[in-house]
């Protein structure tokens, strides 16, 4: 280190962000993630929405395979909405609080 110089922020580490899990569950549960059982626009069958995720494209795969796994139903994701097959709200809830959201019952 040379002499007389302060140079807090000189080494590559000191310049990186943290990252990793630690940071990963926080904002899981700061998302506003909203389930909704609806028949609009579905031929009169019921689909549950869930809307508020804020995940990338192999995010909304992994959580449909789980959710669809679990519930035992179809679905689909797109345009950051996942749509689930039926009436599946509690089940979806409950899930979706094991992967560490807080979701929250909308609509009817």
């Amino acid at each position: 280190m040379p002499k007389g110089g302060w140079q807090e922020f000189s080494n590559a580490e000191s310049l990186q962000r943290p990252s990793g899990p630690a940071a990963e569950p926080s904002a899981k549960a700061q998302q506003m993630v909203r389930v909704q059982p609806t028949r609009g626009g579905k031929g009169g069958k019921t689909v549950t929405v869930i809307r508020g995720l804020e995940l990338d494209a192999a995010g909304f795969k992994a959580l449909l395979k789980k959710l669809k796994t679990r519930i035992g139903s179809g679905g689909t994701a797109r345009d950051g909405v996942i749509e689930l097959q039926g009436d599946q709200v509690n089940l979806a809830l409950e899930l979706l609080s094991k992967e560490g959201y807080r979701p929250k019952r909308a609509g009817g």
